[in-house]
C-alpha cells in the first residue's frame, strides 16, 4: 500500500493527470471511502471504490491511487485487475513507475508472485529505475537499496507478527530486536555518508535514496537526531531534502525531549486498550495550515491510516490528562 513507515510521501501531480477545473469531488469522495475500506480490511469493496473512483473521471488516476487499488485488487484476488494498474503505471510514458524497492516488499502484492505477470512487471520497473538513475551514484544509491530494503521490510512485518502472536509475544520482541540490530548497522553506515558528504540531494541519489537518509536518521537515538537535524534543515533550506520529511523529525525530536509535536506526525498507542492516538499537538485547531505549508496534506486523512478520527476536543482532553498523570 501506499504507506512508507514513518514518512510522508509527496506525490507528484504529474500535468496528464493533473484534472485541471474539472470538479473533483466526486473522485475525491471515493478514494477517500477506498481508503478507509482498506484499513478496515474490506479489500473487496476497496477495489470497488478505486474503480468506482478512476471511472468518474474517464479512466484517470494518480499514481498512487492507482497503486493502491492494485494492492486492493491483489489483497481481494482480483490479480487481472491488480496487473492491469501495475502494469499500466509501469509501461505509461509520464509515469514509469520505478519504485523498485517498495514494489518487491510490499506485502499486499504477495500473492502476485507466483503469476508470469510478476516477472514481466518487474522487469519493467527495474528498467525504469535504472533510467532514472543514469547519471546518479551507481554505487552509493545501490548501497542506500540495501538500507532502505533492511529498514521497511521488517517494519512492514509487524503487523502481521503482532496478528498472529499478539503484541507482547516473545516473537514480536525478537522481531523488535532484529529491527534494533539492523537499525543500528544502518546508522553507521549513513552517518558515514552524511559526514563525509553531507545531506545528498536526490540528483545525486535519486528520490529513494534521499528519503533512505532520512528514515534512518528517524528511527535512530535522540542524540543522533538531534546531532543531524541542523544538517536536515539546512539541506531543505537548499533543496536537498524534503520540508514533509524534516516535519516528521521535528515532530519526533520534540516529543522526545518532553514537548509537543508540530504537524501532527507522531501517532500513540493505549498499552490497555490498543487504541492509536494523535501524540500531544501544540495548536491543533491550526495544525492544517502547519502541514500544508510543508506538503503535508490534511491531519483527518492521514490519521484515517491508523483508523483514528480527527476529533480537536477530544484530542485536547487527551492531552491535558496526560499532562495531569505526569506531575
Amino acid at each position: 500500500m501506499k504507506r512508507i513507515i514513518l514518512t510522508a510521501v509527496i506525490v507528484i501531480l504529474i500535468s496528464n493527470f493533473a484534472f485541471g477545473q474539472k470538479d473533483m469531488t466526486k473522485y475525491k469522495a471515493l478514494i477517500n471511502t477506498a481508503d478507509s475500506l482498506y484499513n478496515a480490511k474490506d479489500y473487496k469493496n476497496s477495489a470497488t471504490a478505486y474503480q468506482n473512483a478512476f471511472d468518474s473521471n474517464e479512466g484517470k488516476a494518480y499514481p498512487r491511487d492507482r497503486y493502491n487499488a492494485a494492492c486492493a485488487f491483489a489483497l481481494a484476488g482480483d490479480s487481472e485487475k491488480a496487473f492491469y494498474h501495475l502494469i499500466y503505471s509501469a509501461e505509461h510514458p509520464r509515469i514509469k513507475y520505478k519504485n523498485y524497492n517498495h514494489i518487491t516488499t510490499d506485502s499486499d502484492l504477495n500473492s502476485l508472485h507466483n503469476d508470469a505477470k510478476w516477472e514481466k512487471l518487474i522487469k519493467l520497473v527495474k528498467v525504469n529505475k535504472d533510467e532514472a538513475e543514469e547519471d546518479l551514484d551507481k554505487p552509493l544509491v545501490a548501497i542506500l537499496d540495501t538500507i532502505y530494503r533492511e529498514d521497511q521490510t521488517y517494519r512492514k512485518q509487524i503487523g502481521k507478527i503482532e496478528e498472529k502472536y499478539g503484541r507482547d509475544s516473545d516473537e514480536m520482541k525478537k522481531h523488535w530486536e532484529l529491527i534494533n540490530e539492523k537499525d543500528a548497522i544502518n546508522l553507521i553506515k549513513v552517518q558515514k555518508i552524511l559526514d563525509e558528504r553531507g545531506w545528498l540531494s536526490s540528483k545525486i541519489i535519486g528520490n529513494q535514496g534521499n528519503s533512505t537518509l532520512f528514515l534512518v536518521i528517524q528511527h535512530s537515538p535522540l542524540k543522533v537526531q538531534e546531532r543531524y537535524l541542523p544538517m536536515m534543515r539546512e539541506a531543505v533550506k537548499n533543496g536537498n531534502a524534503r520540508a514533509s520529511s524534516l516535519a516528521l523529525l521535528e515532530d519526533r525530536v520534540s516529543l522526545r525531549k518532553g514537548g509537543k509535536q508540530i504537524y501532527g506526525s507522531q501517532i500513540g498507542r493505549d498499552q490497555e486498550t490498543g487504541e492509536y492516538f494523535v501524540l500531544p499537538l501544540i495548536d491543533p485547531e491550526n495544525v492544517d495550515k502547519r502541514r500544508a505549508k510543508v506538503g503535508l496534506g490534511p491531519i483527518e486523512g492521514y490519521i484515517s491510516n491508523w483508523n483514528i478520527t480527527w476529533d480537536i476536543k477530544k484530542h485536547i482532553k487527551k492531552t491535558e490528562k496526560a499532562v495531569k498523570d505526569k506531575k
